[in-house]
């Protein structure tokens, strides 16, 4: 008998279009997986185009329109990275969400770069290995071989959900890639220490700077009898000195030098940072209409300075580190005689490269690393969120005015572990503190609580510490690690294009 003739049953049809569902499901999750780096591989593409336009038909300009593309993705990658640091402490505590973070930080990183950049670009694109010792030509391969080795590091970083210091890696690939070309006597010793002392001075000051904020704002708004009658009180006062320290900075960095005396620069501080507290304080009053006398409340007041803080901070950032990625581009584009004096005055073509590349990164890359930054490294309320924002930005700006390309990540951390240590030591001794919770015992007719648990508390240290300890760790390596890879792409490069 011939066989019988297959049926297409009714059951039969669901599971191949079941197979087909769950072929197209996984097609688009694959896809969606592709999206990010296609998106980066053309935003590389239009930095290339953009570099184009400006050097088309003149002498070099393959050389610059290839770092230009070397310097987008650099930058793309400081914004997945780094940029963490600016918005993670924010979103850790609740206080944005991660869609309003990253609008937020991408468009203050590019008004940083653009408006206040331009000192820190100098620093790294001459004053590490000294341009006028160095042959133009090997000039721009050394920053090419830099620019290279320091984004693939940061890359690597990255993808293995590690913060590093994206500074670490561009100041130690550009003298790894120096010595490998001319020997280490064209290199800066003197400003390469003034670099290194800031790298260990500036998470104390940061770490200092938070751990006095958090002490004012406990003592005068958290431990008082009547928290948000306090909060009304001091809140506008914070925004007010935000708002007046950054206006003087902004003064100082775009005026013309010698301009405005130091005295006038105060004065002006202080007249934005009045007009700022008249602003802040109907909102805070607003807001706190119907508030219940707790900590938890508290949370709703700081919510409106610490998403300021984090937008100051991701404009400091952005002023600062900028350098990492158009610092060796500036320096290319001066070593083929186009554009002027780029060190000293780099182009503007150069420096929106930077500051877009970056906001890229941070929109396609930066979420996961964010999460990482605001709620594994230690637990943040909004008010010691602010306090680790708004010393890291600080701390950030005084950098940038002097010039130095300082670590944001070690600041941010520095921030954190004072802010750390500052509340183990403020649970131990403060009298204010104790004569608040007796207090409270009293109204409540409760005992007073008991000492916590000291194995307990010295293990939640010990993490803590330990999450130091990997920070650490990372600056130890990032720096010979992209010096080595310099070197090694230097000599690649080298061999097969000079």
């Amino acid at each position: 008998m011939p066989p019988r003739p297959a049926v297409l049953t009714k059951r039969t049809l669901d599971k191949d279009l079941d197979k087909i569902t769950h072929a197209e499901d996984a097609a688009k999750h694959v896809l969606r997986r592709l999206v990010p780096p296609g998106l980066g591989l053309i935003f590389v593409g239009l930095a290339m185009l953009f570099a184009g336009v400006y050097v088309f038909d003149r002498p070099g300009a393959m050389l610059v329109i290839a770092a230009a593309a070397l310097a987008g993705y650099m930058a793309m990658n400081i914004g997945a990275n780094d940029v963490t640091n600016n918005v993670g402490a924010a979103v850790g505590a609740r206080a944005m969400t991660m869609g309003q973070a990253l609008v937020i930080a991408a468009i203050f990183e590019v008004l940083g770069a653009t408006i206040a950049g331009g000192e820190v670009v100098k620093t790294i694109s001459a004053n590490i290995v000294d341009a006028v010792q160095v042959p133009p030509a090997l000039l721009g391969w050394i920053m090419m071989a830099a620019l290279m080795a320091a984004a693939l590091w940061i890359n690597l970083a990255t993808w293995m959900n590690a913060p590093v210091s994206t500074t670490h890696a561009i100041v130690g690939a550009v003298i790894g890639a120096g010595i490998s070309a001319v020997g280490p006597e064209p290199v800066n010793w003197r400003v390469m220490l003034e670099i290194t002392s800031s790298w260990i001075t500036s998470p104390l000051i940061g770490g200092l700077i938070a751990a006095g904020l958090l002490y004012l704002v406990k003592t005068l708004i958290i431990y008082r009898d009547d928290k948000i009658a306090a909060a009304q009180r001091w809140v506008p006062v914070l925004v007010a000195v935000m708002a007046g320290g950054f206006m003087a900075y902004m003064v100082l960095q775009l005026s013309p030098s010698g301009k405005f005396q130091s005295f006038t620069i105060i004065l002006i501080g202080i007249g934005i940072g009045l007009v700022s507290w008249l602003a802040a304080r109907p909102l805070v009053l607003a807001q706190a209409r119907d508030l219940e006398n707790r900590n938890s409340s508290l949370r709703v007041l700081f919510k409106l300075p610490l998403i300021g803080s984090a937008a100051l901070l991701s404009f400091a950032h952005g002023a600062n580190d900028v350098s990492n990625a158009v610092g060796p581009l500036s320096a290319i584009v001066h070593s083929v005689g186009i554009g002027g004096d780029a060190i000293e005055h780099p182009p503007l073509w150069v420096m929106l490269i930077g500051a877009f590349g970056i906001s890229v990164g941070l929109l396609l890359f930066g979420p996961r690393l964010i999460r990482l930054v605001g709620e594994e490294i230690t637990k943040l309320n909004p008010m010691r969120a602010y306090c680790v924002a708004l010393s890291t930005a600080f701390t950030v700006i005084v950098a940038s005015w002097l010039g130095l390309p300082v670590s944001t990540t070690h600041i941010a951390v520095g921030a954190v572990f004072g802010v750390g240590f500052f509340r183990e030591w403020y649970t131990r001794h403060s009298k204010r503190r104790i004569a608040y919770i007796r207090r409270k015992a009293e109204s409540w007719d409760i005992d007073e609580p008991e000492e916590p648990n000291i194995h307990e508390t010295r293990r939640r240290y010990l993490v803590r510490r330990s999450h130091f300890m990997t920070i650490i760790a990372a600056w130890i390596v990032t720096v010979p690690v992209s010096a080595a890879l310099a070197a090694m792409i230097y000599w690649v490069m080298f061999a097969l294009f000079v």
